[in-house]
């Protein structure tokens, strides 16, 4: 028997499970996806695909809900928060990786150390915060706790200590400033890092429930979970609205890994090209 022969049993196993593991991840969405085409005498059938598909739900949501409006909210905490992750981590795992200055040690523990700290933990500092500062019920108050991550330093960091220092010293000697190093030379060299930190942080930031419910009263500053929750009331809860309300929130971020993915991919292939 072959070394091929043998082999294929094994590929042909790992395909199914694969397989398996897709067709498991992939039936929630499809079932939010179909739920979204039913109307409300069918939402509690026991049938997997609508008799009538109707997209009033869709109508209806975006037409007589402030959706728009949570959309538009979530999008902007979102955008504006993935933007200073990406800015600030990366210039604080810039300065851990590439300077040396008493105490980096310590520093890069204490960021660390609060990756342990849960976030139920934090909200009443948070809240004690927000409300001295007067951030309360507004945008940035949705905003700040966000706008930098300990895993963000961290996963920089690391990327940053493979940039050559020979790159560096070289800048430095042709006269260049240090932020333009950090900018020009050392930045464009840890792109596949940006990208995944600027997936996990969208999407973090996108689908953040707890925080904008807790420092937000006003239904105009709901972010999409939260609005999305409050469609649940006591005495009923419409659910062909939340799953309907829950596909279109998907569509930003389907189109923040597909846009950032091709980045990732391509770092593992070069980084699997080193010799």
């Amino acid at each position: 028997m072959t070394a091929g022969a043998v082999a294929r049993p094994g590929r042909i196993v790992a395909f199914t499970l694969l397989l398996l593991g897709g067709v498991v991840m992939v039936t929630p969405i499809v079932f939010m996806l179909v739920t979204s085409l039913k109307d409300n005498s069918e939402i509690y059938e026991l049938h997997f695909l609508p008799r009538a598909p109707t997209l009033d739900n869709y109508a209806s949501i975006l037409g007589r809900s402030p959706f728009g409006r949570w959309f538009l909210v979530s999008f902007t905490v979102a955008t504006a928060t993935t933007l200073s992750v990406l800015f600030f981590d990366s210039l604080v795992g810039y300065t851990l990786a590439k300077f040396r200055f008493a105490g980096r040690g310590i520093v890069f523990v204490a960021i660390l150390s609060t990756l342990m700290i849960p976030t139920e933990m934090l909200v009443i500092p948070w809240y004690i915060m927000a409300k001295t500062m007067g951030w309360l019920d507004s945008i940035w108050g949705i905003m700040f706790p966000g706008m930098m991550t300990g895993f963000g330093v961290f996963l920089m960091r690391q990327f940053f200590l493979g940039v050559p220092d020979e790159l560096i010293e070289a800048a430095r000697v042709d006269g260049i400033g240090e932020f333009r190093i950090f900018w020009e030379v050392a930045l464009p060299l840890v792109t596949p890092a940006l990208s995944a930190l600027a997936i996990f942080a969208f999407l973090g930031n996108w689908t953040a429930f707890l925080w904008p419910l807790i420092v937000t009263t006003s239904p105009n500053l709901y972010t999409v979970p939260v609005g999305l929750a409050s469609l649940s009331g006591e005495f009923g809860t419409d659910w062909e609205l939340i799953m309907t309300g829950s596909s279109i929130a998907t569509i930003p971020t389907l189109i923040v890994f597909i846009v950032l993915q091709r980045n990732i991919i391509n770092g593992i292939m070069l980084t699997g090209l080193k010799g």
